[in-house]
């Protein structure tokens, strides 16, 4: 199992001002960070890659679809083509970054809905657009974690029951889900069993609070989410996602308008202790 942190937490786009904090996570112990891809290209990820090779941390990626204009779902053969474009610029820049891991809900624009859930043209869409995706990942020692989000930010992949038979469909063995445990708090009636419905088809476990705070301040039971993680053989990334109130550009989409942390050092102190002791606890 390796730890990790969604640096959401601290800014939509990592710059070298960032990079005291990300010190400070590796001398935390943390194994990685989760690198927001949300613009610029290659060569900013580059650099970015090199900075934390000296720093001594792994790393993971997570992306969005920015914009209706650019949806691999469409009926719109230029905008799905757009939207399949803009997969493999977010490609592009993991490779580059040197990551481990695509990630983040990169099948429709978060906030966009048609009124009723996923067709079936727009899941075969999706399919054929996820598994070109995990090809060109699997060719260059990359994997695809798709993110489910809750049914009030998407219509196209909320429950694990979905996850599990959309991961069939797409069948390719660098394709998985990143299971996420404030969406899954809202959209299923047990994460155990919810976990158990996934399998092995589990990429990234994110670690998110009810609030979206500190993990283990609230009520998400994640003794029982990180037993049956464990229980289906997962071993991979164990990544802290928070949000605070601090960045304008992430809060409509991530409705956060209130300090949900005292500080990052509470934040990413607190959090690594508690997810470690959390999961030695939870035994296989």
């Amino acid at each position: 199992m390796q730890v990790g942190v969604n640096l959401l937490c601290l800014t939509g786009f990592v710059e070298a001002e960032h990079l005291g904090w990300i010190g400070r996570i590796a001398d935390l112990g943390y194994d990685g960070v989760e690198i927001p891809v949300l613009r610029r290209g290659p060569e900013h990820y580059a650099w970015m890659g090199r900075e934390l090779d000296a720093i001594g941390l792994r790393r993971t990626t997570t992306s969005v679809i920015p914009s209706v204009l650019a949806n691999p779902l469409s009926d719109d053969p230029e905008i799905r083509q757009a939207g399949r474009a803009h997969l493999d610029w977010a490609l592009d820049c993991a490779i580059a970054l040197g990551a481990e891991s695509i990630g983040g809900p990169m099948h429709a624009p978060i906030g966009y809905f048609t009124g009723a859930g996923p067709t079936e043209i727009e899941l075969q869409y999706g399919v054929d657009a996820h598994r070109a995706l995990a090809a060109r990942a699997s060719a260059n020692g990359l994997y695809v974690s798709l993110e489910h989000l809750n049914r009030f930010e998407t219509y196209f992949l909320n429950t694990m029951q979905q996850a599990r038979l959309y991961t069939d469909r797409v069948d390719h063995p660098a394709f998985r889900i990143m299971y996420d445990t404030f969406h899954a708090n809202i959209e299923e009636q047990d994460q155990a069993r919810a976990i158990a419905t996934l399998g092995d088809a589990m990429g990234v476990l994110h670690v998110s609070e009810n609030d979206r705070g500190i993990p283990g301040r609230g009520h998400i039971d994640f003794a029982a989410v990180f037993g049956a993680a464990r229980r289906t053989g997962y071993d991979g990334w164990v990544t802290l996602e928070a949000f605070g109130a601090g960045l304008p550009e992430l809060a409509a989409a991530t409705r956060v308008w209130r300090p949900l942390f005292p500080d990052f050092e509470t934040l990413f102190a607190e959090s690594i202790g508690f997810i470690r002791q959390t999961w030695a606890k939870a035994g296989p």
